[in-house]
């Protein structure tokens, strides 16, 4: 058999293939909705990569099934007969079913009984078992078995290396997502977006890794179809070919869950390490800690049906991940974020993307505030990469790739980089939902050198810009303080008891004060001027941490001369006097 590195992309035609699969979806129209057919056609092609994947070493299986039908436990023998750590021993091939039309559907399922133990769990979450008897009653089973069956249908690893796979299934998932306007980030984050994080993930250690050789674990909390984890695997391999690297992952998704076991299958890595569960409600990697996190998980999506057991864990304290703080029940973005950093070794690094509310939303000491108090005062907060509007198929809002470092180098020490790649994209041709934009090889590479730079300093690309700026960790954090002011009585005179001013509550204000700032020299500089008889209610002081990404990059533009507006709109009047005159035959006067 033929082999080639699993882990690469090579020139194969993603494109030409998706689309040839994508147009055998012709074929269940007016049986399945258009937004429909996504739930044959994607299990229909891990079935048909299983089965060419197969196909060289199918004889020896027979052989070995036959040899060691007695034996209690065979897996071994099977999976060493296969090449794969999957196998098939049924006697049906994609050909012999064809062969025996009449019988298509009982065939079909006795092909795919044959598949081991692991293929059994993705085809579960694929539901095949209703699809097969519908497409079989309406006279459909054969046709999709048949167009599959083509010569240019062929999917054997031995020909398409796992990575372009992968593309083909991102292609397939975005196809199907379009086709009735579905929330399609919700199944994957475009690749663009991904190398950026993968290549600023490993920034900082590229020497070292290439030196000392790889063996590294990656996980990833809401996985979809795996992109990310493979994007991973690439870029480590890229810089070491005999890199030893093991991924782990969750998803709640079935389908996405089902393609994503099935491409670790056909990896020839474990496949037990791509579990499918809610990760808030049902940790399947509790205990466990990895080199590095990656993730795009959903934001602004509530989770008042996981607060039950978020709040038992977050009772635990330090022995569950949530116990820092909750965020608002209506979007609980920053859970992953601290899912994600109890899954991080003491040197591991996360890339995680979340939209601007995870900056600033929570009052001070709220669930929100405090995850990110505890998070800089950790000095775990690398950097934040603000990414451009419309990057994403699902949402044109603002997103940022916030890096977090368990063991910053020394250099970053108490520091937290801000960069407003905001600008640096490129305008696609066409747009796929609501991406219209595309993070280009050369702005990534623009946008991962300013993170490595370090430096207070401005890019340019073309008519591209970027700018990174520096800051302490300390900046970010306030004392949120309650300024009181004194009660007065109808005759002006104030208000006294035991000795001691009473508070008017209608009056009563409160300030944000750096805490670089000496809380009672901010006092008596910024408000006892305006309010002598106020005080400061210190029992009321709290802490509070926010970043104010969008002030901190603020520019101010200076308005247009009232002057300049007046003759444009002098200009714009002659020009619509003329236009009038011209269509009318009539003189107009315009008074000056």
């Amino acid at each position: 058999m033929n082999t080639i590195d699993r882990n690469i992309q090579t020139n194969f035609n993603v494109q030409e293939k998706s689309a040839l699969i994508w147009n055998i979806a012709d074929i269940l129209r007016g049986l399945y909705k258009p937004h429909e057919y996504g739930e044959v056609i994607l299990p229909m092609t891990v079935i048909k990569r299983f089965h060419d994947t197969l196909l060289p070493t199918r004889d020896r299986v027979l052989e070995a099934a036959e040899k060691y039908e007695t034996f209690a436990v065979k897996d071994g023998f099977l999976q060493r007969a296969a090449g794969h750590i999957f196998y098939n021993t049924s006697q049906f091939t994609f050909d012999s079913l064809l062969a025996d039309s009449e019988h298509i559907e009982e065939n079909f399922r006795a092909y795919l009984n044959g598949f081991s133990e692991n293929v059994q769990d993705v085809l579960q979450n694929f539901e095949m078992d209703n699809h097969i008897t519908k497409l079989s009653k309406n006279g459909k089973l054969f046709h999709i078995i048949q167009e599959f069956n083509t010569v240019k249908g062929y999917m054997g690893a031995d020909v398409i290396t796992s990575t372009d796979m992968g593309y083909v299934f991102e292609d397939l998932v975005k196809r199907f997502s379009e086709s009735y306007n579905e929330e399609a980030g919700a199944h994957f984050t475009s690749r663009d977006i991904i190398y950026l994080m993968t290549d600023i993930l490993l920034s900082e250690e590229k020497d070292e890794l290439i030196e000392e050789g790889v063996v590294k674990t990656v996980y990833d909390q809401t996985m979809g179809t795996s992109q990310m984890l493979g994007a991973m695997e690439e870029r480590l391999k890229l810089l070491d070919s005999t890199a030893e690297v093991t991924t782990f992952g969750q998803e709640i998704n079935p389908q996405t869950y089902a393609i994503a076991k099935a491409d670790m299958i056909i990896k020839g890595g474990n496949p037990d390490n791509m579990k499918m569960g809610n990760t808030l409600t049902n940790d399947h990697f509790m205990g466990y800690t990895f080199d590095y996190c990656i993730s795009n998980p959903p934001f602004g999506v509530d989770w008042k049906s996981d607060y039950k057991k978020v709040k038992e864990e977050h009772d635990l304290g330090e022995n569950g991940r949530f116990g820092v703080g909750l965020p608002r029940k209506s979007d609980g973005q920053l859970l992953f974020m601290l899912n994600g950093i109890k899954k991080l070794k003491d040197t591991g690094r996360m890339a995680i993307i979340h939209n601007g509310s995870a900056l600033f939303s929570g009052a001070a000491e709220s669930g929100e505030s405090e995850i990110r108090r505890y998070i800089i005062e950790n000095d775990w907060l690398d950097a934040i990469v603000q990414l451009p509007s419309d990057s994403f198929y699902n949402t044109g809002i603002s997103t940022y790739i916030w890096v977090i470092s368990k063991d910053k180098p020394n250099h970053r020490k108490g520091k937290v980089q801000l960069i407003d790649a905001s600008k640096m994209y490129e305008k696609r041709r066409k747009a796929i939902g609501s991406k219209r934009n595309d993070i280009s090889n050369a702005c990534r590479e623009v946008i991962v050198k300013s993170y490595g730079d370090f430096s207070n300093k401005e890019y340019t690309l073309g008519a591209q810009t970027l700018e990174s700026k520096i800051m302490d960790n300390i900046d970010f954090g306030f004392n949120k303080v309650t300024i009181e002011s004194p009660l007065k009585d109808e005759n002006g005179n104030l208000v006294k008891k035991n000795g001691k001013l009473i508070s008017d509550v209608e009056y009563r204000d409160t300030e944000d004060i750096p805490l670089t700032e000496d809380i009672d020299s901010y006092f008596e500089r910024e408000i006892k001027p305006f309010n002598s008889n106020s005080w400061i209610d210190k029992s009321k002081t709290k802490v509070g941490y926010e970043i104010p990404f969008t002030r901190l990059f603020y520019r101010y533009v200076e308005p247009e001369r009232t002057e300049e507006i007046a003759l444009r709109i002098k200009e714009l009047e002659e020009n619509i006097v003329k236009s009038f005159e011209a269509l009318s035959g009539q003189e107009v006067e315009i008074d000056d």
